[in-house]
């Protein structure tokens, strides 16, 4: 437990000085990321973001377009993994890269379920909005169709993780009296949120 949170103090430190340093060009990045299968959290990035728009150094808007602009260009890659590697290629070598079989069997049950909109869907749910890039590809979901909904869903859990950032940093004085610094009460959560996803993460991993 000491060591995940020794990596979760890294991590927290590692977005905050992205953000911090690069502003908007950071949020797409880390986003980005994310949706390259690498467990970086939305959870954790984009509150951050929302704190920092609370300060006033950064617009709401466009904070959270650059975090669903960052979405969409992290599916590319995930997307052509699938599209040029199939499930074969995945589920034999998908544990290298941080995918395991319950991440596709989730993301295909969705796709069977509701279809392009499973992608939209999809993209605004914690876990599964990181994978489901690769059955589209797999399946070959039309581009356009794909990327849109990707913007679309995605800009929606954008607006909210932000608003959620925007709302503890209004209300900052309520915490003084717990917490002498409020970046504290965002480590805190983001820690809580990003232990979640990691343990999920790699338990399903684990599994397969």
């Amino acid at each position: 437990m000491e060591f995940i949170n020794l990596i979760l103090s890294y991590l927290i430190s590692f977005i905050e000085h992205v953000i911090t340093y690069l502003g908007p060009l950071g949020i797409s990045l880390l986003m980005a990321i994310e949706s390259c299968n690498i467990p970086l959290p939305s959870e954790a990035i984009l509150p951050f973001a929302g704190y920092i728009v609370s300060k006033g150094e950064m617009n709401f808007h466009v904070a959270a377009w650059a975090g669903a602009l960052g979405c969409v260009l992290g599916s590319i890659p995930s997307y052509y993994l699938g599209y040029f590697g199939g499930r074969q290629f995945l589920e034999k070598y998908g544990k290298y890269l941080l995918i395991s079989h319950k991440d596709l069997d989730d993301a295909d049950k969705w796709v069977e379920k509701y279809g392009d909109w499973a992608f939209f869907i999809c993209r605004m749910l914690p876990v599964v909005r990181t994978f489901i890039s690769l059955p589209a590809g797999i399946l070959r979901a039309k581009k356009r169709v794909f990327f849109s909904l990707t913007f679309l869903g995605s800009l929606v859990w954008c607006y909210v993780l932000v608003f959620v950032g925007v709302k503890f940093g209004q209300n900052m004085e309520m915490f003084k009296h717990l917490w002498h610094k409020f970046d504290i009460f965002i480590v805190v959560i983001c820690a809580i949120l990003g232990i979640l996803y990691i343990y999920k993460h790699f338990k399903h991993l684990k599994e397969s």
